[in-house]
């Protein structure tokens, strides 16, 4: 199986390009904000399956820009899909959490009312909304709370934040799973391994670690891992508005992605030691090496 990979730079992509069987494109390779440009890739790519790891995850920036949010995140998936059931190559999709308004406590299934809260949230939705009214073999996996051992996440900015701070202040009234880039990548992989056997499989599936927690919870157990004295905070959001409106329950009911492609939800605990080590933290105070990643290999037709 050979797979396309866009957004081959991405917390996401990053882990998909340590398989063997992706081929990766750049921001320079396939710009989002041109959809046409994507699809017409997808028309001349020789591969048995599309993953869009691509987005714009700025989600306060999407406030400010609704419409280049709406482009990159809506239109430009809309499109790689369409050009994708037209050559009847599965195209698997990345999508999010925030498509809902967090109200309530009860895990989020797939077939859930969905309400966005912000403009990035509506953005994802557009894309879904499309991808599933086209008749051509699919998946969209939501996740929540994407972590890994490089790039720009919310362990690796806590760990930077306690380098020089006795105290940090993080919110305790907003639920969900923090999910691994890498467990993300192998389940997108596995899917579309799946459905390019199995095209009925396609549908909307929710992905997200073990093991829910608020935000303040977490930043605690990334210390921990760490071996930091330094405390965290816990605040409710008013004490931190943002442009952008996060959901309060962000849980997701993963039953079935586990039941149609037989895949278990991974417990994100056990991760942090890696992440800790990346971001050159450790118990002793040590610096320890980053981890290495393959160069990407570049999509040609």
């Amino acid at each position: 199986m050979r797979v396309l990979v866009f957004g081959a730079t991405g917390q996401v992509g990053s882990e998909l390009m340590r398989d063997p069987r992706a081929v990766g494109l750049t921001r320079a390779d396939a710009d989002l904000r041109d959809p046409a440009a994507c699809a017409n890739i997808i028309k001349r790519a020789n591969v048995d399956a599309i993953i869009n790891a691509a987005a714009y995850t700025d989600v306060d920036g999407a406030e400010k820009a609704p419409g280049l949010a709406h482009v990159i995140n809506g239109r430009a998936p809309s499109a790689m899909a369409i050009a994708a059931a037209r050559r009847d190559i599965p195209f698997l999709h990345i999508s999010t959490d925030y498509v809902f308004d967090g109200k309530g406590h009860a895990a989020w299934t797939p077939k859930d009312p969905t309400a966005p809260l912000q403009a990035y949230g509506r953005s994802k939705l557009a894309a879904e909304r499309t991808i599933r009214e086209i008749d051509g073999p699919h998946a969209i996996l939501r996740t929540s709370w994407v972590f890994s051992d490089g790039g720009h996440n919310f362990p690796r900015s806590i760990l930077r934040a306690a380098a020089t701070r006795d105290e940090i202040a993080v919110v305790n009234d907003q639920v969900g799973a923090p999910t691994y880039a890498a467990d993300i990548a192998e389940t997108l992989l596995q899917m579309a391994e799946q459905l390019v056997a199995r095209p009925s499989k396609s549908g909307l599936y929710h992905y997200a670690s073990h093991a829910p927690l608020t935000w303040a919870a977490y930043a605690r157990e990334v210390l921990q891992a760490a071996g930091s004295e330094t405390l965290i905070r816990g605040i409710p959001s008013s004490a931190r508005p943002t442009p952008a409106k996060r959901p309060a329950n962000s849980r997701l009911c993963c039953a079935s992605l586990r039941d149609v492609f037989g895949i278990e939800r991974p417990d994100w605990r056990t991760r942090l030691p890696g992440v800790v080590a990346a971001s050159g933290q450790s118990r002793s105070g040590t610096a320890q090496p980053s981890t290495s990643r393959p160069a990407t290999r570049r999509w040609s037709a």
